[in-house]
């Protein structure tokens, strides 16, 4: 009897470390998928810039006093529209396309993201780009690695920020007409905060997907991709909201 019961245990034990395992592999995909995002992102957006003949198809850049005044072409426009595009299509068509195709999709969204944030790189200075993006990589990791670890269940924090940034959305489209400076201001805190708090949540639900999917590899392959996209998106907002502080502009 106690060697069944020792047997069972084992067996126990055995499935968990099986499934531990295979969670490692999992985040370890993701956040590689996550980082090659953001690699081409940050690779595109520095051709782009750095190429005249690139950067007059998307942008009209003036110089001014203050600095440089730069304007989306009408292929501008359709750069910085294709990428929400792409998130929606990913979002609701996914689990009917191949995994090759899901991660060809990803990191056309990618390159696009890259192109339509090459003005950054022309309006703020390399140094204060370089200083938030490393701001922007300790926030990200600590609050990754917190919603990993945390044994606290974060749906309901999701949930309210959520609704936060459905608020800080509309807030922005209307400062679109107002042009207020503190409403810029009020919205770009919140930013910050919000996409630091759907960091964890994301992370925690990364992992929660893995358990719900369990061994099937193609629903899991597919998931992870989306968990990079969603992950990628709070690393991206955390940086462009702290570089309307950080950044200086040329």
């Amino acid at each position: 009897m106690a060697d069944f019961d020792n047997r069972i245990v084992r067996g126990a034990t055995t499935v968990a470390d099986t499934m531990d395992a295979g969670l490692r592999a999992h985040m370890l995909r993701v956040y590689n998928y996550m980082v090659g995002a953001l690699a081409l992102t940050g690779g595109v957006a520095y051709l782009v810039a750095n190429s005249p003949a690139l950067l007059n198809l998307f942008y009209q850049t003036t110089a001014t006093s203050n600095g440089y005044a730069i304007s989306p072409t009408i292929l501008g426009w359709v750069v910085m529209l294709a990428p929400i595009a792409l998130v929606f299509f990913l979002s609701f068509r996914i689990m009917q396309m191949s995994q090759a195709a899901a991660q060809a999709t990803f990191w056309v969204y990618s390159g696009l993201t890259g192109a339509s944030l090459a003005s950054i790189l022309v309006v703020y200075t390399g140094a204060s780009v370089a200083t938030t993006f490393f701001v922007t990589a300790a926030t990200f990791g600590t609050m990754s690695l917190w919603g990993y670890t945390t044994k606290r269940d974060l749906t309901g924090m999701g949930h309210f920020l959520f609704m936060g940034l459905i608020g800080i959305l509309l807030a922005s489209l209307a400062n679109f007409f107002f042009k207020s400076p503190a409403i810029n201001f009020v919205v770009s805190i919140l930013g910050v905060l919000i996409f630091t708090g759907l960091t964890a949540w994301d992370t925690q639900k990364i992992k929660n997907t893995y358990y719900q999917v369990g061994g099937d590899t193609a629903v899991a392959g597919k998931a992870a991709i989306m968990g990079a996209l969603a992950l990628y998106l709070d690393f991206l907002n955390i940086f462009l909201f702290l570089l309307r502080f950080m950044g200086n502009r040329r």
